[in-house]
């Protein structure tokens, strides 16, 4: 069994290396432009990796689990690492530690990487479940996060109900939107409209609503996100 992060880092190096594709590597680099080593290995690949791997580390508590994901994300020179301590993050045998004691994990995992491929892999995944769970304290915690000056933290919490359909709590939706209502940051507008548009499937006509009620104050951006898959009337 894997018990630390140098030979789980060990392991999964090995076994990424096995399954990359080089000639891919360039081609992610610009996709995701970054600057950051990329190995080629496809997404397939490596949850394929992931399901030979994951089942011998050793998540004996909840502190082992954050120091496996944490050391792991930290000591990565490889993209792909990244991406397999957030996926480790959601092994299913952490879901009982899935507290408010891991956002300071999450936290650093979105400020760190300060990226889309990384945060909204995060806030769609792992902090939507922290919503479910714990409700009270992590809809505090968004929306102080949504006023926050990093704006990884406030994409994500924008984009943390993504998931929820039905579930979503619209006065958090939209006072999560509300103070990036006049960002000019791209990845904050391009937010706002995904989280409308993925509410757009539950309640099409709520999501009309709240755009003409704020169209001056939505980019243009914004609007056509949100509307893209909305029949005209």
């Amino acid at each position: 069994m894997i018990r630390s992060v140098a030979p789980l880092r060990r392991e999964l190096l090995r076994e990424l290396r096995a399954a990359a594709e080089p000639r891919r590597a360039p081609e992610m680099q610009r996709y995701l432009k970054t600057s950051m080593p990329i190995l080629g290995v496809t997404t397939p690949a490596r949850n394929a990796v992931y399901r030979t791997l994951f089942p011998e580390i050793d998540l004996r508590d909840a502190a082992a689990w954050r120091a496996l994901c944490l050391g792991l994300f930290r000591g990565a020179t490889f993209r792909e690492e990244w991406w397999a301590a957030v996926s480790l993050s959601g092994d299913r045998r952490a879901r009982a530690w899935q507290t408010r004691e891991a956002l300071p994990m999450y936290e650093e995992m979105i400020v760190t990487s300060a990226w889309w491929d990384v945060v909204d892999d995060v806030a769609t995944h792992r902090l939507s479940l922290l919503l479910r769970l714990e409700p009270a304290a992590m809809k505090r915690t968004m929306r102080a996060w949504s006023r926050d000056r990093n704006l990884w933290k406030r994409r994500s919490a924008i984009l943390c109900q993504v998931p929820l359909k039905k579930e979503t709590d619209l006065d958090l939706l939209y006072a999560a939107i509300e103070p990036s209502l006049g960002s000019k940051e791209f990845f904050l507008r391009k937010a706002i409209g995904w989280a409308l548009r993925q509410y757009a499937w539950t309640d099409a006509a709520e999501v009309v609503r709240y755009v003409e009620a704020n169209r001056a104050r939505l980019s243009g951006l914004s609007v056509r996100e949100a509307l893209k898959n909305v029949r005209p009337a």
